[in-house]
């Protein structure tokens, strides 16, 4: 399978010929003011909000032409709704946003941290950076140079990063791309593609991003309530007034009838936590408070080596699951066994929701069984891997806030393509050394964290707890388990699976990425077999020995 390079796809044929642009040398940071954009909008928003809360208390449909007729009951039913928590009238409305020039850390600390959006968003691991565009927060004097600094010693470092992952990766991706009937152009970019997914690592969190972001009504109200709240503040009060504004423009009623101010509560919530605290540590101590074990060391000890451990998980969850499947069917253990239930609703071969893409398992009365069986697993994972990892909103995390938990000392996750190039390694160790040192020295100068740690990279490591049902998780590891998954939540996820098929074998024997779990039962196709990716599809027949299957890239 694999064969020698071709002479007309090496790395110097690449550049010198200008398939793609390469990365260039950055010697100035871009920054500008957040733009949005409303690009779509439910019609009648505010109407339509009222009209469907008075359709509950109709024998008929109320439409917004009959609200309208009404203003002064048309507010105060939707002012009584909204204060009384009756919230479900306000999901109607639909706003689809369209976000620029917004970082990364306000994505992950705030837009993506909850799971009532929807986004499609830029992405660093298939658009070369030729340009340092982050957020600069408000800073002065010996400050700004700091921080304009490290985020230009960072694109220097993933340009270099890039050009040496480039030529290491030349061989295994032009062979790859040769079994896969890749034209040279598609072997270059793909090439390129895989060194920048790594050398993306040493960006700082502070990059910007666009993204296409679509709310319902109450979420933007949400957001304008916590928008003062998580490791971003200053940055979401730049954003949501603006997300306001628009909506505004098209129809006022949808902001100016409700009290949705923003407030404060999650400060006193942290003060309070804090001086729980600071009273624990001086029972501990007998004295004074000090700082005891860091929660970092603590955390890594606890992991016990694993990248995402399982700390928790439902008692007898076979037996659970079993029993609610035989509940949906009618049945009774004489007549379906706890294994032949499970084989059911798990075993692609029996279960055909199993082969389709849509996941549609929610929509299923017997899929929806596997609610009733939960995993909790400690997890630590680079800023970037965890900014996709929750995107799997069904499986939750309490993601720590950045501004308390940031380290005096570099703390980062080395991707282990990196850890195994020299060259790019003493790079990234460098550049690490210089970001945490930026950081540490904003911090001198008196500049909140919430502003100095936007220079920390994307390897910043995030520890946390993750929670799931076998039925969110299953989406989640059939994706992830995938050899195209970003190599970090990869990693995660096949120690997860691994973990929770030690324990509950019966639950999670047939879990696999999507050409293992077809394989055999879908009309394979001539190159990628039953891999559902099409031209997209990793080169390796992944199906043949999962999960002994080795991933060489």
């Amino acid at each position: 399978m694999f064969g020698r390079i071709f002479p007309e796809v090496t790395i110097e044929g690449y550049k010198t010929r200008g398939l793609i642009p390469m990365p260039g040398t950055v010697a100035e940071i871009v920054t500008a003011e957040p733009v949005v954009r409303l690009l779509a909008y439910t019609a009648e928003p505010f109407d339509l909000s009222v009209a469907s809360a008075r359709s509950c208390y109709s024998p008929k449909l109320i439409f917004t032409s009959e609200v309208r007729q009404k203003p002064e009951q048309r507010d105060r039913i939707a002012q009584s709704i909204f204060e009384a928590g009756h919230h479900t009238p306000f999901q109607h409305p639909t706003f689809v946003f369209g976000l620029e020039n917004i970082s990364r850390q306000a994505v992950w600390s705030f837009f993506h941290s909850h799971p009532y959006y929807n986004s499609e968003q830029s992405s660093q691991r298939y658009n070369v950076l030729n340009e340092a565009r982050v957020f600069v927060p408000p800073l002065e004097g010996e400050a700004v140079e700091v921080y304009r600094g490290a985020i230009l010693e960072a694109w220097r470092a993933y340009n270099r990063i890039t050009e040496v992952l480039m030529e290491k990766n030349s061989r295994l991706v032009a062979t790859l791309g040769r079994v896969k009937g890749q034209s040279d152009r598609k072997i270059l970019s793909e090439t390129e593609k895989k060194a920048i997914e790594m050398a993306r690592y040493v960006v700082p969190i502070a990059a910007f991003t666009s993204m296409v972001h679509t709310l319902s009504a109450i979420e933007l109200y949400r957001y304008v309530r916590m928008m003062r709240t998580g490791d971003t503040p200053h940055e979401n009060n730049l954003i949501v007034p603006r997300m306001v504004q628009a909506v505004r423009e098209v129809d006022p009623d949808v902001v100016s009838k409700l009290p949705i101010e923003a407030m404060d509560r999650e400060k006193i919530l942290e003060e309070r936590l804090d001086a729980q605290v600071r009273q624990q540590r001086e029972v501990q101590n007998g004295g004074p408070a000090s700082a005891g074990p860091g929660m970092p060391e603590s955390f890594d000890r606890a992991l016990g080596g694993h990248l995402s451990r399982l700390v928790a998980s439902t008692p007898h969850a076979e037996e659970v699951v079993a029993e609610a499947i035989r509940q949906v069917a009618g049945a009774i253990q004489e007549e379906l066994s706890d294994s032949a239930a499970l084989e059911c609703v798990l075993n692609p071969a029996m279960n055909p929701y199993l082969l389709d893409t849509l996941n549609a398992w929610h929509h299923s009365p017997l899929m929806r069984t596997l609610n009733h069986a939960s995993f909790t697993f400690l997890k630590k994972l680079s800023h970037t891997a965890d900014s996709q990892d929750q995107r799997h909103r069904a499986v939750p995390g309490s993601r720590p806030l950045l501004t308390r938990t940031h380290t005096e000392q570099p703390d980062y996750i080395t991707p282990e393509a990196i850890r195994e190039e020299p060259g790019a390694l003493e790079v990234y160790v460098a550049t690490m050394e210089k970001l945490w040192a930026a950081k540490n020295r904003l911090l001198e100068l008196g500049v909140p964290a919430e502003f100095a740690v936007y220079v920390l990279p994307n390897s910043t490591a995030i520890r946390f707890t993750e929670s799931g049902t076998l039925l969110g998780l299953l989406h989640k590891w059939r994706m992830r388990t995938c050899f195209l998954a970003q190599r970090e939540i990869y990693e995660a996820s096949m120690d997860e699976l691994l973990q929770a098929r030690a324990v509950y074998p019966r639950l999670t024997y047939f879990i696999g990425p999507p050409c293992v779990m077809r394989d055999g039962l879908v009309e394979p196709k001539p190159i990628e077999g039953p891999c559902p990716e099409g031209p997209r599809y990793c080169g390796i027949e992944v199906w043949r020995r999962f999960p002994k299957t080795k991933r060489p890239f």
